[in-house]
């Protein structure tokens, strides 16, 4: 397929971009950092909104960039096959109430310099520190109707996994599809009960050890001043097929893999 570069509506995804053909085992998630710290009840729409794109978010300022006229920005629906816009618009629902700053909307504090500044902004900077991010949240995290952009958004955005009280049910596979581990606080446990306010340095241990389905992995969470706060949580990889996925970083390329594989027998 021949790419139009100039394109805001479709571009080349970078799913696939540096690739290896053999898998290589997981390894445990060390040093991350919160990018949001979410309540109950977070819909796939909070995540990855469907609706109007607001001048002033980072999608707008985007398409801005692009010579695209606010009168001619359509919808996140409409621009869903443009990862550059969708990846701004995740978590860039004008509502969502992210607990690390006290406005809604698509902000978030840079941890590290405690500095406030878009979630997309903030994501590049971990990304180019090399820091692993998480989403810490409360029940029903993905509630709604399925959209495949909400885990692929915060595929993009570098999120590793998401520790929650519970799932919804499709937004937990399609997680787990693209890569990014569901963790569940255990039964009576949440980020209130043990104490976190989502500034900490995250380790989660135990999967570099093999992964089995709803393994047990241990959480670290040290704080500022150097206590740490220790918490098990049940990993929501449900059965082998999804350790599989997990394994080859996602639904995507345990396809190509597969097919590569079939092509080369």
């Amino acid at each position: 397929y021949k790419w139009d570069d100039k394109s805001t509506y479709i571009k080349k995804a970078p799913y696939f971009d540096n690739m290896k053909i053999e898998i290589e085992e997981p390894k445990d998630i060390l040093n991350a950092r919160v990018l949001v710290m979410l309540g109950d009840s977070i819909t796939t729409d909070h995540i990855s909104p469907a609706g109007s794109i607001h001048p002033k978010s980072p999608a707008g300022e985007y398409l801005i960039s692009k010579g695209v006229e606010p009168k001619d920005f359509n919808s996140y629906g409409s621009r869903r096959g443009n990862h550059e816009v969708m990846v701004r618009g995740t978590f860039a629902n004008v509502r969502l109430k992210n607990l690390l700053v006290n406005k809604e909307g698509w902000w978030t504090i840079y941890i590290p310099e405690k500095k406030e500044m878009t979630i997309y902004e903030a994501s590049l900077k971990y990304k180019e520190n090399n820091i692993p991010l998480i989403v810490l949240a409360g029940k029903e995290y993905g509630s709604g109707s399925s959209r495949d952009w909400a885990a692929k958004g915060p595929y993009l955005l570098g999120i590793k996994a998401v520790i929650a009280e519970s799932f919804e049910r499709i937004h937990r596979s399609n997680l787990v599809g693209m890569g990014i581990l569901p963790l569940q606080f255990k039964e009576g446990e949440n980020y209130k009960v043990l104490g976190l306010d989502g500034f900490e340095n995250y380790n989660i241990l135990g999967i570099s050890e093999g992964l089995k389905p709803r393994k047990i992995l241990k959480v670290q969470a040290i704080k500022e001043d150097g206590k740490i706060i220790e918490f098990e949580v049940i990993c929501r990889l449900d059965n082998y097929v999804e350790i599989e996925y997990y394994k080859n970083g996602g639904i995507l390329q345990y396809v190509l893999r597969k097919f590569l594989k079939d092509e080369s027998v």
